[in-house]
């Protein structure tokens, strides 16, 4: 059960477990706005990295998403079924499969998007527009740093 603001704790100001019980609470809003289009949150990455200007492939995609093939084809072959992407033939290599947005996946991301962007905003309102900004630009900067033993 997550702590409340004011109740001092032995976990109050531990990283891990607060970087934790936000995680699931974004994740519990975001499932619950993203129901409405039938997708969930690791799909809405799908879509949008996919959304690209130049066609990927499933390959390409997984690299971008940091995903294994078996995973990438999981999640294409559930976007497949629900009609929001298509795979197709490369015009440019025959050897390898694109997977383009079909015109009800794009407008399925477009709202889907919006709809995340307004949860972010909603999860994010207790804290001034400078401290949301500080906090993003603080997880992107961990998030790209290397690890120890990553160059």
């Amino acid at each position: 059960m997550p702590i409340s603001a004011g109740e001092p704790d032995a976990l109050s100001a531990r990283l891990g477990y607060l970087l934790k019980h936000a995680q699931l609470r974004l994740a519990g809003l975001s499932a619950e706005a993203l129901a409405p289009f039938g997708i969930n949150g690791r799909e809405l990455a799908v879509l949008a990295v996919l959304a690209a200007r130049e066609p990927l492939s499933q390959l390409e995609a997984a690299g971008r998403l940091g995903l294994d093939r078996t995973t990438m084809v999981a999640l294409i072959d559930s976007l497949e079924a629900k009609k929001l992407v298509e795979r197709l033939r490369s015009p440019h290599d025959r050897r390898k499969n694109i997977v383009p947005l079909t015109a009800y996946g794009q407008d399925c991301l477009r709202r889907a998007e919006q709809a995340r962007l307004e949860t972010e905003q909603r999860f994010l309102a207790p804290l001034s527009r400078q401290d949301a900004d500080h906090l993003v630009r603080a997880l992107q900067a961990l998030v790209a740093a290397p690890q120890d033993g990553e160059d």
